[in-house]
């Protein structure tokens, strides 16, 4: 039997990103589209008006640019919390 997971991310919630990385976070949200799209694709996901599972189509089989702003701001917490993370840990980003 198997046990209950039970998720036990890092806190970062005291890590304050500095205002210069704004950029960072955007490319780092577009890459993290870019690869959740390539591997739908190669999984044989199409572009479809609406999801189904069943056909393997999905609307955010599109462009970053062209996402609705909901969407966007997924990839954007992804790379925010990686961000916090690496901070968190002790590394310093610099450019």
């Amino acid at each position: 039997m198997r046990k209950s997971y039970v998720p036990q991310p890092v806190n970062t919630s005291d890590i304050h990103l500095p205002e210069e990385l704004n950029g960072l976070v955007e490319q780092m949200a577009k890459n993290v589209h870019d690869v959740w799209a390539l591997n739908r694709m190669e999984q044989g996901w199409t572009y479809g008006e609406e999801r189904s599972d069943a056909l393997k189509h999905h609307p955010c089989l599109i462009p970053y640019e062209e996402l609705p702003e909901e969407e966007k701001m997924y990839d954007r917490e992804s790379a925010l919390g990686t961000l916090r993370l690496i901070c968190k840990l002790g590394f310093k980003i610099t450019r």
